[in-house]
């Protein structure tokens, strides 16, 4: 939204301030009071609801019945810097209000956001003459760049693109010509597909699909195009509109339609259908990325387990549609990571390794290097900053040798695969996907305003600079649920959280990115359902792992491996599995357990977090062992509590699951935020009714009490009170169990499988890398802009991070 929108509205809330100042005074400055009273400080809604419940009936009601209560429902954010209170109102995802309030004189001031980020600086003393700070403000570069309003596109980004670009691109016959110039350049490997030279104007190419389609008419549909190729050619079409007749008359009859009339549907699939898509490079650096014995480790999750499960699916859908548009061509897909000398017993010190199920994806590994030569050892995901910029050179020099072609889409993977996956699609100038999985400043409250405290731990200077370079370089984004961009009506989204913020004394950002930009697009991953299918599945349960997963569960022995025994088999089990992050909120759900009587006579627990077996280098990791330790003492839980040290078995987590399901258990994530939640899908996906943090994409997968329940992770007490509430209910109606089991199955199949993901980013690869033709999207100005930034506050900060070192 530019500046004059953003006066506008906030006017128009300090109008609705001002006439509560005439209505409830007096109930104004008591609230006000108890707010300032707060002290110096941010302070979140849950933390103003506590305020207003501490005032009376009357003055609570006055308040919130009338206009200012839209405003205490909406604000996100309140700084309290006397006398001046400020409120970051969000009327809607994606719009923001500033205003702030001078308590001693009940006097408002609208503020711009660069106003706004100046005075939360205060709270760091860190405010400077606006002469010399750097403020980011990417709207600028957008001004001419078409995008929704409404919140119904926002996530539906190629939605809106086909919509504007059959309204106003192809509004008559003089626009067309992109379309055939597209068209006519396309190649592969120096071979020239879809149209040639014959066709060099738009009535040329009408009357060539005229001719064509008469042909097509009078044969078979499943005449091979080999068949009629020669004639074809002599009208003026290539290979790529199909391999047999009926495909191709489809192709050529969704072009004229296009021609004649186009509409949104008919472009996105014709564009979806057209060739483009050979050689994928997939980003990936940090962490231990292999196929065995690697889950559990730092660093190493997920992120991983989607990544594999997304090349085979992907791999699938190529071929498929290679096959079907006419075409002898072996697609490759190579997922790039760091190569580990130091590889702990896994394949990470392999530089080239296939990929399980498929036929043409490798994991190409690549390593750090300093001044030293290759750096041998595991660095965290903060540490990694100052290896990047020549991983990405060495990288560049390592797809060219292994593909001997440019890639034709570069998917980048969180924010350092992010970071590469731009300098490599710049270098190469090809079409760059961007997939977060997580952005840390969401994760870590307060990460930006107080930035300096955890940058030695932490250093977030590099990864929010490195995350705005990639948001604002990349074609497209995926993102698995709407909340991941936008959250929700009272929960702001991981990126919506990046369009206004500051780095005390590095820089503010403005305008950093835009929830409504139509490069958001929400394409949802699933769990392999070779993997984790219902446990109704006899026929196909995994028996073999059963005494196994027998002695997991209630094995007597206790060491490195398992601490607690269960000594009552009857009692269904609420598990989870997770890393023993500080996010991840692990230890969190055991202290919940211990602190409910009621819950631990009905279940049994069992966690899988961590690895008891090696000394750990993470100091998250660390530190939540630690607090495990503390509550296993405190609570004296052996009896109906098992922890398990982390399962590196994919395909016995996968049984594992429906065992738990043959308990009539359930599943408990307990997450303060989760991105996606790919542990829920598989749960469900495995008929296990879920309990999953309503912080971020969980709230979205899971239809509360239909499908499965959410739960505040920062209320422990409901939380836990909700899961004794199921299991009570379930012993008075065993029904209900299965018809949660049952919804969550339904829903999984509705929406979260890796078929529907596939077959959607190839269509989105399609639809963008046309727009980018176009379009010329890379807009130079937007590239210098990020060059600039790039060089002068990104290079200087990974530079700051210290070297890590073998010894």
């Amino acid at each position: 939204m530019g500046k004059y929108a953003l006066l506008t509205r906030a006017h128009s809330l300090r109008e609705r301030l001002d006439k509560t100042v005439t209505s409830s005074r007096n109930e104004l400055i008591i609230l006000l009071s108890r707010i300032e009273s707060m002290g110096k400080g941010i302070f979140q809604p849950r933390h103003l609801l506590d305020e207003i419940k501490a005032l009376s009936d009357q003055e609570r009601q006055k308040l919130t019945d009338g206009v200012f209560g839209d405003i205490l429902r909406s604000t996100q954010e309140v700084i309290v810097l006397s006398p001046w209170v400020a409120f970051a109102v969000r009327p809607r995802p994606g719009v923001w209000e500033y205003i702030r309030v001078n308590i001693n004189a009940l006097a408002s001031e609208e503020m711009t956001p660069s106003e706004y980020l100046k005075f939360k600086e205060e709270l760091v003393n860190e405010s400077c003459n606006d002469n010399y700070v750097l403020e980011l403000d990417f709207e600028p570069f957008n001004a001419s760049f078409p995008r929704p309003t409404l919140s119904k596109f926002i996530g539906n980004g190629v939605e809106f693109l086909n919509r504007h670009l059959s309204a106003k691109m192809f509004r008559d016959k003089e626009s067309m010509h992109p379309l055939l110039d597209f068209l006519r350049v396309h190649q592969y490997e120096g071979k020239t597909l879809m149209l040639n030279d014959r066709v060099q104007n738009l009535d040329a190419l009408q009357s060539a699909l005229r001719k064509a389609e008469n042909y097509l008419s009078a044969v078979q549909p499943d005449t091979p195009y080999l068949d009629f190729a020669n004639k074809f050619q002599e009208i003026g079409f290539e290979k790529g509109w199909g391999d047999t007749a009926e495909r191709v008359l489809e192709m050529m009859h969704l072009l004229l339609d296009i021609l004649e009339a186009p509409d949104p549907y008919t472009l996105e699939k014709f564009l979806g259908k057209v060739p483009m898509v050979f050689n994928v490079v997939i980003l990936s650096p940090h962490g231990f990325f292999a196929q065995e014995n690697v889950l559990g480790y730092p660093d190493t999750g997920g992120q991983i387990v989607y990544i594999l499960d997304q090349v085979r699916a992907l791999e699938s859908e190529m071929l498929l549609r290679i096959k079907q548009q006419g075409l002898d061509i072996t697609p490759r897909l190579l997922i790039v990571t760091r190569l580990l000398p130091d590889a702990v017993g896994t394949t990470c010190g392999q530089h080239l390794e296939d990929v399980y199920g498929t036929e043409h994806t490798s994991i190409l590994r690549v390593p750090f290097r300093n001044k030293n030569g290759i750096l041998r050892k595991w660095i965290s995901r903060f540490e990694v900053w100052p290896y990047l910029e020549a991983f990405a050179e060495d990288v560049a020099s390592e797809i060219a040798r292994e593909l001997q072609a440019k890639p034709d889409l570069i998917i980048g993977n969180y924010s350092d695969g992010n970071l590469v996956a731009s300098l490599l699609a710049q270098k190469l100038g090809v079409t760059q996907c961007t997939i977060a999985h997580a952005l840390e400043k969401t994760k870590y409250p307060k990460s930006d305003i107080y930035w300096k405290k955890f940058e030695e731990k932490y250093h977030f200077s590099c990864q929010f600079t490195a995350d705005l370079i990639a948001m604002n370089h990349t074609d497209f984004i995926i993102t698995s649920t709407f909340q991941e961009i936008a959250g929700s009506k009272d929960t702001v989204g991981q990126y919506e959280s990046h369009q206004a913020f500051t780095l005390p004394g590095l820089y503010r950002v403005v305008q950093g990115i835009d929830v409504f930009d139509p490069k958001f697009n929400i394409v949802s991953p699933g769990a392999d359902d070779t993997v984790y299918f219902p446990y109704t599945e006899e026929k196909q349960r995994l028996t073999a792992f059963h005494p196994e997963i027998e002695e997991l569960l209630y094995g007597t022995i206790q060491n490195e491996k398992h601490i607690g025994v269960l000594f009552d088999r009857t009692k269904p089990i609420i598990f989870s599995m997770a890393r023993l992050d500080t996010v991840k909120n692990i230890t969190g759900l055991v202290e919940l357990y211990c602190k409910n009587p009621r819950l631990q006579e009905l279940v049994n627990l069992v966690i899988v977090a961590g690895d008891r077996t090696k000394e750990s280098k993470d100091l998250e990791e660390i530190e939540e062992l630690k607090k495990m330790y503390g509550l296993i003492e405190t609570y004296k839980l052996n009896g109906q509590f098992r922890w398990i040290s982390c399962l590196m078995h994919r395909i016995r987590n996968g049984e594992l699951y429906r065992c738990i399901a043959d308990t009539r258990g359930a599943f408990v994530q307990p997450a303060f935020y989760e991105a996606f939640g790919l542990t829920v899908v598989e749960a469900m996906a495995c008929g296990l009714p879920t309990f999953a943090t309503l912080h971020g994409g969980p709230a979205e997968i899971i239809v509360h009490g239909k499908s499965g329940f959410h739960i505040d992770p920062y209320q422990g007490d409901k939380a836990s009170d909700l899961i004794v509430n199921f299991f009570e209910k379930c012993k008075e109606d065993p029904t209900l169990w299965e018809r949660i089991s049952q919804a969550g199955l339904e829903r999984i199949k509705e929406k979260y499988t890796w078929h529907i993901y596939s077959e959607r980013l190839m269509t989105l690869t399609g639809v963008y890398g046309f727009w980018k033709y176009v379009s010329n999207l890379e807009r130079r100005e937007t590239r210098r802009y990020l060059e600039m930034f790039y060089a002068l506050k990104y290079r200087q900060l990974a530079l700051s991070v210290p070297l890590a070192s073998d010894e």
